[in-house]
């Protein structure tokens, strides 16, 4: 074997086993997946969920916990969508799956105007379809390939654009409190998971949605940590890092730490009246 093709090898080696390494480490670190849970994987047929569930089957048979995963994907009748693609690839890895079928593509070109950022209002109906489909085959995990570059993105678009102070956890109670969300790729990083995909030959599926839309927030946002990442390496992972690493009192959100507290000598801390009603004492 020439020495390219060996070092090749070394490398790819390395890059899987240290996804894997990550992914153990995330769901020990969450308890993402329990003995006896019901795993639905979610498969976009982009790189980061074949890399989940590539990762979960390898992790599957020596996990100390016994646990059965399923894959699901939902046809949007997007066009040019290949439907037999994915199913050819799950048939070959042995994966139980099944795929759901919602034109989610008319809904989302009809509702959103032209030039405007539909990947919420896709989400939304996506995540409404695989939900419902979770709760009713009683699966007790729904797996989301989110990386760590996702979640510290996402933190930003909050920041930036929402005005609030979050990410994606790695580990999420569903709004109707029916599913428990989790995302086993949170420890990894995004280019190792592009080059384990290169790796593995899976065959991507493009988006013809939100792949069409330029200037989407995120893709600043990426851009963005792109530069950042490129002048101070390991700045991604300092961000992720200071996620689980939260300081309330050093904050300003009075829900989440009782500031008022802080040296009073009695009275309502949280009258606020009194200070709003009427006009300022003279000095």
């Amino acid at each position: 074997m020439p020495a390219t093709a060996r070092k090749f090898d070394h490398e790819a080696a390395k890059r899987a086993k240290r996804l894997r390494r990550q992914v153990g480490q995330a769901i020990a670190d969450y308890r993402m997946i329990e003995d006896g849970d019901r795993v639905l994987v979610c498969l976009s047929g982009g790189k980061d969920s074949y890399t989940m569930l590539d990762m979960l089957l390898a992790l599957q048979a020596k996990a100390p916990v016994r646990f059965e995963l399923f894959a699901v994907h939902l046809d949007q009748k997007q066009p040019g969508y290949d439907p037999d693609v994915l199913p050819a690839w799950l048939e070959r890895s042995g994966v139980p799956f099944r795929i759901l079928e919602q034109d989610t593509y008319s809904v989302v070109k009809r509702v959103v105007p032209e030039g405007r950022t539909m990947c919420s209002l896709c989400s939304r109906l996506r995540r409404g379809a695989l939900y419902t489909f979770a709760a009713e085959q009683g699966f007790t995990r729904i797996a989301l390939g989110h990386h760590r570059d996702d979640i510290v993105e996402t933190l930003f678009l909050n920041l930036f654009h929402g005005g609030t102070l979050k990410a994606m956890p790695p580990k999420l109670g569903s709004d109707d409190g029916r599913n428990t969300v989790i995302r086993p790729l949170a420890y990894c990083r995004e280019d190792d998971i592009a080059a384990y995909a290169v790796d593995r030959g899976f065959p991507i599926m493009p988006c013809n949605l939100c792949g069409s839309q330029e200037n989407l927030q995120r893709k600043a946002i990426k851009a963005m940590l792109h530069d950042w990442e490129r002048t101070n390496p390991g700045r991604i992972e300092t961000i992720f890092r200071a996620l689980s690493n939260v300081a309330p009192s050093h904050l300003a959100d009075t829900d989440l730490f009782d500031f008022a507290s802080i040296g009073s000598r009695g009275g309502d801390p949280h009258d606020a009246s009194a200070w709003l009603a009427g006009e300022p004492h003279d000095a």
